[in-house]
Parts: C-alpha cells; sequence; structure tokens
C-alpha cells in the first residue's frame, strides 16, 4: 500500500457449476491478472458478487487471493456493509487473513446522517491497523458521502482514498480541492483520464477484468506523463466500457471472461443471464477490440 496507484481489477469471483466459489479459478485469474500487469486486486467488492456471498464464503475468498497474490501487488478486500458492527467484523476478519487494505462501502438502505455516516467509517478505521478506502457509490447505495464529512473523514490517518463512482466530476474536483491527502480512485472505467487530470491515482476496474494490460497501461502513461497514449486508451475503449455496463454489474463481464474461455461460471440470484440482444452487442465489443480468448 506504499504506492497506492494504477489500475487495480475488481475481480470477479468465479462459480462452479452448483455456484460454489471456484477457488482454483480464482487462482488463475490472479496470475493472469499480475503477468498482465494489474497493481492491485479487490476482492469481493460489487463485481465479485459479495452481497450474495456467505461471510464465511467472502473470507475465504479474500484469504484466497492473499494467499495467491503472496505479496506481490496489493490486496483491497471488500468488507462494507451497511450495518457497522458487521462492517467491523468483515474489516478486522479480513485484516486477520492477510488484506492490505479495506473497500469500505457507503450505508445502503437504512443509509445515515452526517454523524452516523463519519462514525460508521470511523469505527472501522479506529479498530484495524490496515487502510481504508471509501466506496462513494450513490447509483447503488441512495447516499452520497457529503463533502464536509469526507473532509474530516480524509484527517483519519487510516484512511487514505476513495473510490469515486458517482459519475459527477464537479463532485470530484471538490474531493481533489478540500481533501487533499485523500487519494482518488476512479470507480467508473468511462472516467478513468478525467479523474486522473483532477490528480486521481487510478481505478478500481470492471474493465480490468478482460483488458488489464491496456488499463494497467493507461495509468502508468499518464503517470509518467504520456497523456496523449493514455487519452488514446481511453478512448479506445469507450464502446467495450459502455457494453460492459448494458446490463447490471457484474453480469456483462461475466458473461465477457466466460465468452474468451475463462470459465467463471454463472452468477448468484438475483442476477441472471444477459438477455439475447445485449450478450449480441457485448461480443460484438469483444470482436470489434480483438480481444483474445485464453489460450
Amino acid at each position: 500500500m506504499k504506492t497506492l496507484s494504477g489500475s487495480y481489477v475488481a475481480l470477479v469471483t468465479p462459480f462452479n457449476d452448483n455456484l460454489s466459489v471456484n477457488f482454483d479459478k480464482i487462482t488463475e485469474l490472479v496470475e493472469w491478472h499480475i503477468a498482465e500487469g494489474t497493481d492491485g486486486i479487490v476482492a469481493c467488492g460489487t463485481t465479485g458478487e459479495a452481497s450474495t456471498l456467505k461471510d464465511d464464503e467472502q473470507l475465504a475468498v479474500i484469504e484466497h487471493v492473499v494467499k495467491v497474490v503472496n505479496k506481490r501487488i496489493p490486496v483491497i478486500a471488500g468488507a462494507g456493509s451497511n450495518e457497522t458492527p458487521h462492517s467491523l467484523y468483515l474489516s478486522q476478519e479480513a485484516e486477520k487473513r492477510g488484506a492490505d487494505g479495506l473497500l469500505l462501502i457507503t450505508p445502503y438502505y437504512n443509509k445515515a446522517n452526517d454523524e452516523g455516516l463519519y462514525r460508521h467509517f470511523t469505527t472501522v478505521a479506529d479498530k484495524v491497523r490496515i487502510p481504508s478506502i471509501l466506496y462513494n457509490v450513490p447509483g447503488r447505495t441512495g447516499m452520497n458521502i457529503p463533502i464536509n464529512v469526507l473532509k474530516r473523514l480524509s484527517q483519519h490517518e487510516r484512511i487514505v482514498a476513495i473510490k469515486e463512482a458517482s459519475g459527477n466530476l464537479d463532485y470530484v474536483l471538490k474531493v481533489a480541492a478540500e481533501c487533499p491527502g485523500l487519494a482518488i480512485f476512479s470507480g467508473n472505467d468511462s472516467q478513468v483520464l478525467p479523474i486522473l487530470s483532477l490528480g486521481g491515482v487510478g481505478v478500481i476496474s470492471v474493465a480490468a477484468n478482460v483488458a488489464p494490460k491496456d488499463f494497467a497501461a493507461m495509468c502508468t502513461h499518464y503517470r509518467e506523463g504520456r497523456v496523449a497514449e493514455s487519452t488514446k486508451l481511453q478512448i479506445k475503449y469507450a464502446r467495450l466500457i459502455e457494453s460492459l455496463f448494458i446490463e447490471v454489474n457484474p453480469i456483462p463481464v461475466k458473461e465477457a471472461l466466460n465468452y474468451l474461455g475463462w470459465g467463471v461460471g454463472g452468477f448468484r440470484a438475483p442476477l441472471y443471464a444477459m438477455s439475447g440482444n445485449a450478450r449480441t452487442i457485448l461480443i460484438t465489443e469483444l470482436n470489434n477490440m480483438g480481444i483474445k480468448g485464453r489460450a
């Protein structure tokens, strides 16, 4: 976590035919990502279907990813919940299993007032020794972290970054201006370059599941001053990014990985296979991009 930047893949959770976790496939995916230059792995986030994993499954996935990675790149554990004690439990257990950091989502459905939101995050940060990345995604949770609350949170020594997925660049600008010590990750693949231009450090990416090398390169080019090259990659992937969100994430990205030969399996209900027309659009874009299947 000393170098908190670059392309962190929001790793899918592969399933066997009976929808149990496929740990062998996790090993294969992790090794591939490291070989392709992915800068970090986020296990059991939204893309990893954490909301339908039981606690013991979630913690087992985190532990397995940590073991396979073996300190080669950072592992961030999805440990958020809309109940503060539950989030604390998952966070402490993820720390015990070797996670380098935590991804903590805002409370969903019950939400919180400003003080409750502040205490929700600091309760975890006070009682773990690893850093936390806050996850702001109002489209899923129904709430946005107010800038005044975020400013207070950014002063905590173990709250080090935000995954910003509101889609609102005005909000990102305010975060950069008001919380200068807080690293900003894009939570939207379509906004990597704009957020980097506002001082962001990288992306926690869905599309990196299928194009890890180019998403890592997008961040590296920008960081090393090759802005034109970074811009080309952002534009190059515009249509594929759109197709990866044509239905709710992670349905399209798992369909894409299956089409490419990775065999990551299906989904836990209520997620369901893509409609035929949407899948056709997705596969067309994968083919147009020339993304190769698994060798």
